[in-house]
């Protein structure tokens, strides 16, 4: 294709700027009149752009009213960066267009207002949409729809949000048949099954999706951290590596320097202060933080006011700020897609090679870290195997689409079937749902409260009391919050939030690090945590609940193949080289189809460590199982501590047949018995009820707080366990646990993969790989810098016990 089929006024204008119109962008502008259209390209590739190049063409040969243009991001943030980007082009185009976006910020007045005279291109959210959705005036406002943009697609796809997104475009496809989807991601494993997500074909024959792959550009510039210290035994802060971080960022323009969790966040951020003797102006940008703090930083950003900013997952995606030119991960990545799509945060052009550094926060991480570089040099991303729909999103869009209009039960039936995730749906769970929304099933059908659908004679379905429209649009949505409460300076700002287990753990006096500083708990007041500021230098850590990473499957293999790889091994440092020499003199190597158990004695202990590489919150349920088991046969275990890679148990009887507890029926069966009673699956139905629509976590002008969630959740799962186990929120609930926040289903991959092939070894004493875990036993929540240096001595000591010097 060539500039000639782009407008002459486009092209002026992209002349203007310096720019020459990409293939891809071309490409996509030829394919504006296909059904649906997925777009593969770099971050910096000008993707967004290549998604509303069409819109733009169209929208400037005169713009009628009503909506032209959807557009779908993940992040309220992206949508509002995005209306004003696309702002220039539209204004400088001459277009006589209004863009406006639609989030939980904006505004009431406006968001009526748009229900009835809808902009020309609108942007906004999952969450959103699926209230848009929920309105009588839906057929209205999506009426002359025309096109459909999904920014970030593969995001949305990772979880429930995609799931809601999917169903939603389901209705659009009837309100606006003629509508073109287009996805836009960057990092994709498996385009067709991303292509087949969005819009899928028949069940038999060629995907509906037609994909274009744009140029990759060139390969990152993306290295491990030289420091003058190597890692630590164990630890998961990287504040070893604090000084060398300082110095990259006084090197470079800009840095995002991400950390995996809020808490690490915190600590390094204050580490980083400590350091900085150039007084550099850095920010700090996490969830949990006041939306006016991020905001603040965002706005710094985009000023050129920072130096760097200490983020988590919260800034994962799109704002486009040209001048990072590097990016420091601290801790290993533990997943390669959202490592590349950190990586292409710097250096935000096309053409550009993009900067990163990768910091392991201990050894362990440094072979993660190897084998994360090796997975970005062949572009091999990892990806988890998407389950179908779920049944509570499910749920929650049918009680929505009555909130709209009475529905047919068989025609909502083939919408929901056309959405990938459910294409598969059998008819007898989708009859489950409906029912369920009706009568809230058998052991609660007697409540009025929970009888919220009925039929009519004509036989479509409604609303039994119209009134609870505005009940259940308040409580739509899959992002169910953590318990939290706000935190606040006296006659001061508010600093953010933290969980109220912790604050329950708090008493007057107590210090704690939010926001960067140290502050001291003064007293609970309306639900507000009341703060002073403090000097103290070794402050409790606020544990935030954010996301809990856990190593990937591939990454795992990957780690794995370069372990047992003896050519490979000499891309590692040094240091790590001779402890996985030493582990294979004393012990073995962990290998990919064998299962590594290594019993040892110490200190009037016996030890058992497996080597399963599941994922930490796989290795973290396997140790809770095993230790049920060992009671059982009166092995007598004391306690356990896990990471992504490994599992220590310690107890007063030695283990003398590994393979007797790792027999998977038994396993299984201990997993469900625990599961049943354990406040994991409660903490999930919880979830699962509040999406399903069971439970509801907002009123008309008050809002609950987690405590009476909580409470009510907690009510309705002992009471349903007892009297309707079979429940379809108990069923949901189940299947979620399984694969959720226990990950059993990792534990059933890792006994298939070694298939009971178990390399057992006692070990004379503590092994090298063994010591790492040692070390964690007993170890206190992170109160700050002082206790990196509190465990050297242990570390030295553990670590010559092994056969290896400490660093």
């Amino acid at each position: 294709m060539t500039r000639t089929r782009l407008p002459a006024a486009f092209q002026n204008w992209f002349a203007r700027q310096g720019w020459t119109p990409h293939p891809h962008q071309l490409a996509l502008l030829e394919a504006r009149d296909a059904p649906a259209t997925l777009l593969i390209a770099p971050t910096g590739g000008g993707k967004t752009l290549a998604g509303f190049l069409p819109t733009l063409v169209d929208l400037s040969g005169g713009a009628g009213p009503g909506m032209h243009t959807l557009y779908v991001s993940p992040l309220k943030a992206l949508a509002n960066d995005i209306a004003r980007n696309l702002r220039h082009p539209a204004d400088a185009l001459g277009l006589k267009i209004r863009i406006e976006d639609r989030t939980g910020d904006t505004g009431q007045a406006q968001r009526k207002r748009q229900r009835v005279d809808p902009p020309h291109i609108l942007l906004t959210t999952p969450e959103s949409l699926a209230l848009l959705l929920s309105y009588p005036e839906a057929p209205q406002i999506f009426a002359g729809l025309k096109r459909i943009v999904l920014d970030e697609i593969h995001a949305l796809a990772e979880s429930k949000r995609g799931d809601q997104l999917m169903l939603a475009l389901s209705r659009l496809a009837t309100l606006a048949p003629d509508a073109a989807r287009v996805g836009l991601s960057a990092t994709v494993e498996d385009p067709p099954a991303l292509a087949d997500f969005m819009a899928p074909g028949p069940p038999e024959g060629a995907g509906a999706c037609r994909i274009i792959h744009a140029d990759p550009g060139p390969a990152p510039d993306i290295a491990i951290l030289d420091t003058a210290h190597p890692p630590p035994w164990s630890g998961m802060g990287g504040r070893y590596a604090v000084h060398e971080v300082m110095d990259a960022i006084a090197a470079a323009r800009t840095t995002l320097v991400f950390i995996n969790t809020r808490a690490q966040a915190e600590l390094f951020f204050q580490a980083l202060w400590q350091v900085n003797d150039a007084n550099l102006p850095i920010g700090l940008h996490h969830g949990s933080l006041s939306r006016d703090a991020r905001a603040r930083v965002e706005a710094a950003m985009v000023a050129g006011d920072l130096r760097a900013v200490v983020c988590t997952g919260s800034l994962d995606l799109g704002i486009d700020w040209g001048n990072v030119d590097l990016v420091i991960q601290v801790g290993a990545p533990k997943n390669v897609k959202r490592l590349v799509q950190r990586i292409g945060r710097a250096n935000h052009r096309y053409n550009a090679p993009s900067r990163a550094l990768l910091v392991p926060a201990n050894r362990f991480e440094v072979i993660e870290c190897r084998a994360a570089l090796d997975a970005v040099a062949a572009r091999d991303l990892d990806g988890e195997r998407r389950a179908d729909g779920p049944l509570d999103v499910l749920c929650q869009h049918i009680l929505l689409s009555a909130c709209a209009a009475p529905f047919d039960a068989d025609a909502l039936f083939g919408e929901v079937r056309s959405a990938g995730p459910y294409r598969r749906l059998p008819r007898a769970d989708y009859d489950r749902c409906l029912d369920y929304c009706a009568t809230g099933g058998y052991a609660l059908r007697a409540y009025d409260r929970w009888q919220r659908l009925m039929q009519r004679p004509d036989g479509l379905w409604q609303l039994r009391d119209p009134r609870r429209a505005s009940m259940l649009r308040m409580n739509a949505g899959t992002i169910v919050d953590t318990e939290t409460l706000k935190v606040r300076l006296r006659g001061g700002p508010g600093l953010g939030e933290v969980e109220e287990s912790f604050v329950a753990s708090l008493t007057p006096g107590d210090t704690f690090l939010i926001g960067g500083q140290v502050v001291r708990y003064d007293t609970l007041k309306e639900m507000t945590v009341m703060v002073s500021r403090s000097p103290s230098r070794e402050p409790r850590i606020a544990v935030f609940q954010g996301t809990k990473l856990a190593c990937s499957t591939r990454l795992s293999e990957r780690y794995l193949e370069l372990v047992n790889d003896a050519a490979a091994r000499h891309r590692l440092p040094a240091h790590t080289r001779d402890w996985l020499d030493l582990q294979e003199d004393i012990s073995a190597l962990p290998a990919h189809d064998r299962l590594l158990v290594e019993t040892f004695t110490r200190k009037n202990r016996s030890y058992l460590c497996l080597y399963g590489f599941a994922g930490k919150n796989a290795m973290q349920t396997l140790g809770l199982l095993l230790t049920r088991r060992m009671e059982s046969l009166n092995l007598a275990p004391v306690g356990f501590v896990s990471n992504d890679y490994a599992l220590l148990i310690w107890g007063l009887t030695e283990v003398a047949d590994p393979a007797e507890l790792l027999a998977s029926g038994p396993l299984k069966q201990g997993w469900q018995d625990w599961l049943g009673e354990n406040a994991v699956m409660k903490r999930t139905f919880r979830t699962v009820a509040t999406i399903g629509g069971l439970l509801e976590r907002n009123l008309p002008g008050q809002r609950k707080s987690g405590r009476q969630a909580t409470f009510s959740s907690d009510i309705l799962y002992d009471t349903l366990r007892r009297f309707d186990p079979d429940h379809l929120m108990m069923e949901i609930t189940r299947r979620e646990a399984m694969h959720g926040l226990v990950s059993f289903e990792r534990i059933d991959e890792m006994l298939a993969r070694t298939d009971g092939r178990i390399d057992h070894r006692r070990a004379p004493h503590v092994t090298p790989m063994a010591a790492p875990l040692l070390l964690e036993v007993g170890k206190v929540p992170i109160k700050g810098l002082a206790q990196d240096d509190a465990l050297e001595e242990e570390a030295a000591q553990m670590m010559a016990e092994a056969g290896l010097d400490a660093p």
